[in-house]
């Protein structure tokens, strides 16, 4: 993650010092940002606070101030994240993957993409893993990503403003088919329910949960009730 913002950071930098314009990062969606022309990693300053800055490192971050798009001078959100030649590659790789079967060559091919795949994981057709930066997304040993599922590690708000963040997905887990699946860890054991949306919901699932749709939303692990749950029933998640 570390990695991923700094290559970011110094690109934007270049671009808003192109276009005049001041581009903004923060650690919350809504927070104040600060100027990353003051986190320039070429000069000896600039180096200290973005290493303050990224101490420690976040799930996410958010880049605002890159205008509108009738602007003239507005910066394309999708050039601040990677150079064209490889945004180019990585959409190329993402669109083959997309009508692949689950394969063992298919996780190869994921981890050419920059994907951290772990070991027996089956990916299924037409399961979507974004482009935007495969590098944020690890999923752990034994694991079903079923048909249609996707999963995003960005999200474009409009107005010249986008976030992204890591996607971990553990081992041992069932991700039924069409779950939605944005910046979150995701613990072991973990099962999901066919068309479930995680994100932006939730950031944390817990080991041995199973999520689903109405009700309960989320069932957690199996625990011993108290008297006063046997008598009012059971207490929400």
């Amino acid at each position: 993650m570390k990695r991923v913002t700094e290559d970011m950071i110094l690109r934007a930098i270049k671009l808003a010092k192109r276009r005049g314009r001041t581009i903004a990062i923060s650690k919350t969606a809504n927070g104040k940002g600060v100027n990353i022309a003051t986190l320039d990693p070429r000069t000896p300053d600039g180096a200290k606070r973005m290493d303050a800055y990224l101490t420690p490192v976040q799930r996410h971050y958010t880049f605002s101030g890159l205008g509108s798009p009738e602007e003239p001078n507005a910066v394309n959100w999708r050039l601040i994240n990677l150079p064209t030649w490889r945004r180019i590659l990585v959409q190329f790789q993402v669109a083959v993957s997309f009508v692949m079967k689950g394969t063992p060559f298919k996780n190869t091919w994921y981890r050419w993409m920059g994907a951290h795949i772990g070991r027996n994981v089956e990916i299924m057709q037409l399961a979507w893993l974004d482009h935007f930066r495969p590098e944020l997304i690890f999923i752990g040993d034994n694991t079903l990503l079923g048909a249609y599922t996707r999963v995003t590690v960005h999200a474009y708000e409009g107005c010249g403003k986008f976030r992204y963040g890591l996607v971990e997905i553990g081992s041992h887990c069932t991700i039924g088919a069409g779950t939605g699946i944005g910046p979150i860890r995701i613990e072991d054991n973990v099962r999901t329910l066919p068309g479930t949306t995680l994100s932006p919901y939730m950031a944390r699932i817990r080991a041995g949960s199973v999520v689903g749709y109405n009700p309960p939303p989320v069932k957690l692990p199996e625990q011993e009730e108290k008297p006063e749950q046997v008598r009012n029933g059971p207490v929400p998640p």
